[in-house]
């Protein structure tokens, strides 16, 4: 099974730019974050409720490859999708990509084949499932329905 990429819409602010009038690399991992959110909130997986559950997702690493630059006003699309997943371990790929003022409006929070727009930016986030006092979980024991999500809705590498 191919995941499926979840498109969440942004519009660069000012404050994320640089004295040099570009997206500042470091915000990448920002909008990683939002997307990584805004993607698991639509398959019924809300950061808040797994912590709820007792539940946490550090990052155990981030990949960052930049191919050119954002500025302000630009209309991005950031893509995500769970690339690779077991009881413990959880990663996430990413492509941020300018598009048209016009799909701005009309396309967010969908899921889509294959991601359209000027690639900017593409990267990686690997995760680890713990409990509350940071001791790995092997998920598909303590929460065999999110397990089920990331199953559903994810790849295998």
């Amino acid at each position: 099974m191919t995941a499926k990429w979840h498109q969440t819409n942004y519009r660069v602010p000012y404050k994320d730019t640089d004295r040099m009038g570009v997206v500042h690399h470091g915000n990448y991992i920002n909008w990683f974050e939002m997307a990584r959110t805004e993607c698991m909130r639509h398959y019924g997986v809300a950061y808040s409720h797994v912590e709820e559950r007792g539940f946490l997702l550090p990052v155990l690493g981030v990949e960052c490859d930049y191919k050119q630059s954002a500025t302000f006003d630009d209309c991005i699309a950031i893509y995500t999708k769970i690339t690779d997943y077991s009881p413990i371990k959880l990663t996430f790929a990413y492509e941020a990509r300018k598009i048209s003022e016009e799909n701005f409006t009309t396309t967010h929070n969908q899921i889509v084949i294959e991601p359209t727009g000027e690639l900017i930016t593409s990267g990686i986030t690997k995760h680890m499932w713990v409990n509350q006092d940071f001791k790995p979980t092997r998920l598909e024991r303590s929460a065999p329905d999110l397990y089920r999500v990331l199953e559903k809705f994810g790849e295998k590498e």
